[in-house]
């Protein structure tokens, strides 16, 4: 077993004394990261940040324990993007105004973030600019910033596709929200697709990373199976923007 993988076990068997049961997967942290007790606290940690109040264009995952920050962007008409579950549905966006006063709460919920968002594709994305700030949930973060997921590698992926057209960099903030308990206080190597975070929020404080090293660049196309590009629409559309031929 790698070492990251042991380290998820580590930490889930810690969260599972303070994680939310998820309406499908209960609490398989293979499949869900959980919203858990206290995450309305980090999230406000988060939305009390400069970078994010200055933030006119943002993403966040569809982690269960972002909903505050959803909902919270709505309320202010901050556009922002989200991926959908394995992003076999490619993205959703919430355009300001799209959802009626009193609604917020239930957009952000991943059900409502189906109906009231509309699905926007790359290129979309990338004529709107730059993305100013990225929030993500986590199975595990260093202090050193060294991010963990399920293990499915969605986020690295959509770091890669975002990288790849020039919408995020070295200087792009990343926060990741996760409990106290999902620290892990060593400092890890990060793998060539891990992705390095600025900010870790959690409900006892937000901690800024001192990052030791470079995130990685570009959607790196040999780690991944020709079936993984076929069910993910975003892929297919980055391959085309880039002139590269259907994977066989």
């Amino acid at each position: 077993m790698s070492k990251s993988n042991i380290i998820r076990q580590q930490i889930w068997g810690k969260l599972r004394n303070v994680a939310k049961p998820d309406t499908r997967f209960d609490k398989n942290f293979a499949e869900v990261i959980p919203d858990f007790e206290g995450s309305e606290i980090a999230n406000r940690r988060v939305l009390d940040m400069e970078a994010c109040r200055n933030a006119e264009f943002l993403f966040i995952t569809p982690d269960n324990c972002l909903v505050e920050i959803r909902r919270a962007l709505i309320e202010m008409g901050k556009p922002f993007f989200m991926s959908t579950y394995g992003i076999y549905r490619g993205f959703l966006y919430i355009e300001p105004g799209s959802v009626p006063k009193g609604h917020e709460l239930y957009a952000a919920w991943l059900d409502g973030m189906e109906h009231f968002g509309r699905p926007i594709t790359l290129e979309e994305v990338a004529r709107k600019g730059r993305i100013d700030f990225l929030v993500t949930g986590a199975s595990a973060v260093s202090v050193d910033g060294v991010r963990f997921g399920k293990g499915h590698g969605f986020f690295d992926l959509e770091w890669g596709m975002f990288t790849d057209l020039g919408l995020v960099g070295e200087q792009t903030p990343v926060v990741a929200v996760v409990h106290d308990c999902q620290v892990v206080h060593e400092k890890l190597h990060p793998s060539p697709t891990d992705i390095l975070v600025d900010w870790i929020a959690t409900p006892g404080g937000l901690h800024r990373v001192d990052r030791r090293a470079k995130r990685p660049h570009g959607v790196i196309w040999d780690l991944l199976e020709p079936k993984q590009i076929e069910q993910t629409p975003p892929l297919q559309e980055l391959r085309a923007i880039q002139g590269l031929a259907p994977r066989a």
